[in-house]
């Protein structure tokens, strides 16, 4: 059995971390699955690639009002950007088309809308390819993902799936709420604190691109003892090293965490977080009900993600433009607040039919059995089967 998952750049993001997460899933579970990660820009062109990935780095951070027009104008709306796509849709369709023909995979995984816009083509163009899955990895659908032709779509949210099924004629039986994937180990949560008490431990994630006005943050965090930062630096060796000669005594940087269960006691420990809209950091906080403030949103996704969770009042909006100690003071000052927004979360959280890595494997055993090679597959414990249903959401 081989599951193919297509991410877009080389460059690390939530796409990749949601297709790893589901990868590692699987892998515990199945073995002698074989799951394989390609980032389909690179493998179709390195250098365009390449070229790509550093523009978008420099437009984001340089220029952020025009990436903003034009991703919710021709990227956002559910409107007609493919068409754009035609002077160079032939190059990557053959590209995709002899990847699958190489890969030869049972099932394909799409965390990322090109791969899956292509795929849709080539059906379109009578191509027949695997199942193939969409992994939506934000809070919303931009008008690049592939649609129809595609099989499974497993979204963060009802309204989505309505949106499908409404604005798309997807049968819903073809719609899972999976809300956007993460890790295992965020999937549990055992609290150092029953309920937050000074000094309060707050996680700041987003330092890692060093983009998102994380250095204003920095330097207008309360100094008091009432608060201990741990600021998420990433592979940003320039902020950790801006930190460190702060000399902050309540604020502490860390360097990269490859270590999810590392991560999770963070979580564990934290009474808030404070960080950008990135889908998959707001979906991993909100899994372990860690209070969520967002200071900065990316153009694009990220502000779409913001105002999507800003309006189920799932987050709070951190302003730096008013002191942070007032606003954090505000929230753990209010037993009120902070009980309706665990309510809030535990209600979004509850309303997911099922983990996403569970349909991928209940898909891969269908698929298997309907071709016959039962004998390929798959020794995994009834324990397993069985855990899956039990986690906790």
């Amino acid at each position: 059995m081989k599951i193919l998952f297509l991410p877009f750049l080389k460059v690390s993001t939530g796409h990749h971390v949601v297709a790893e997460a589901l990868i590692r899933s699987l892998e515990k579970r199945i073995h002698n699955i074989d799951c394989k990660m390609i980032d389909f820009f690179s493998y179709a062109d390195k250098l365009l690639e390449k070229a790509f990935r550093v523009t978008y780095l420099k437009w984001i951070d340089h220029s952020p009002e025009t990436f903003e027009w034009l991703y919710r104008n021709f990227v956002y709306p559910s409107g007609s950007i493919k068409k754009h796509f035609d002077w160079y849709e032939r190059k990557f369709l053959d590209k995709m088309k002899n990847l699958i023909k190489i890969e030869q995979p049972d099932l394909i995984v799409c965390t990322q809308a090109f791969p899956s816009f292509l795929i849709s083509r080539l059906r379109h163009y009578g191509v027949n390819t695997p199942i193939v899955i969409n992994v939506y990895t934000d809070f919303f659908i931009n008008s690049l993902w592939g649609i129809h032709g595609i099989d499974y779509h497993f979204v963060p949210d009802y309204s989505i799936k309505k949106q499908l099924e409404n604005n798309y004629n997807i049968h819903p039986n073809r719609i899972f709420i999976t809300g956007i994937p993460v890790d295992d180990y965020f999937h549990t949560t055992v609290k150092t604190k029953t309920t937050p008490s000074k000094p309060y431990h707050i996680l700041i994630s987003g330092g890692n691109s060093g983009l998102g006005e994380i250095q204003n943050l920095i330097t207008n965090l309360p100094k008091d003892n009432d608060y201990y930062f741990s600021v998420l630096c990433g592979h940003n060796k320039k902020l950790y090293r801006e930190i460190v000669a702060l000399n902050q005594h309540n604020i502490k940087p860390l360097s990269y965490i490859s270590s999810r269960e590392t991560m999770n006691a963070l979580y564990d420990r934290a009474d808030a977080i404070i960080t950008k809209a990135g889908g998959v950091t707001l979906s991993e906080a909100l899994w372990k009900r860690v209070p969520i403030f967002v200071h900065a949103s990316l153009p694009g996704q990220e502000d779409i993600n913001k105002q999507f969770l800003l309006e189920r009042k799932l987050i709070n909006i951190l302003d730096l433009n008013i002191s942070v100690s007032e606003q954090l003071n505000s929230f753990f000052g209010n037993s009120e607040k902070q009980k309706e927004l665990r309510q809030r979360i535990d209600e979004y959280i509850n309303h997911f039919e099922c983990l996403a890595w569970q349909k991928i494997m209940e898909l891969a055993i269908k698929t298997v059995l309907k071709s016959h090679h039962c004998s390929q597959l798959v020794h995994f414990s009834e324990n397993n089967l069985s855990k899956h249903n039990n986690l906790r959401m």
